[in-house]
């Protein structure tokens, strides 16, 4: 069943009925790419969240996962520091030099959990 136009008295063509989906479409895709943009950007903390974030931490900070990969800039301390593990060189015997932690590195992570 092709859809009556009541505007001219005469039935679509499906090229017409294309053309209005993929407008429809594009339109949609737009949005989706718009919001996007806005919520990455809403994410990003600025200098004026930093106080914002240092008191509600525990609502932005995760767990860190049982394999975690090293991003740039980090070392043991601070992985042992963020993920509450100091046996990551115990737990690890692929790394031989704790000094030598590069980017991309995986390491397994197993947090102590202090009940006190």
């Amino acid at each position: 069943m092709v859809p009556f136009n009541s505007r001219k008295g005469r039935k679509l063509s499906s090229k017409a009925i294309a053309d209005a989906t993929s407008w429809y479409c594009s339109i949609v895709l737009v949005a989706l790419i718009l919001l996007t943009i806005y919520r990455d950007s809403y994410m990003i903390p600025n200098d004026h969240d930093h106080n914002i974030i240092e008191s509600n931490h525990f609502l932005l900070s995760k767990p860190c996962d049982e394999i975690y990969v090293v991003g740039e800039g980090e070392t043991l301390n601070t992985i042992s520091d963020k993920c509450n593990d100091p046996f990551i060189v115990e737990n690890n015997p692929h790394i031989h030099d704790p000094d030598d932690v590069f980017p991309g590195l995986v390491i397994k992570i197993t947090p102590s959990y202090n009940h006190t």
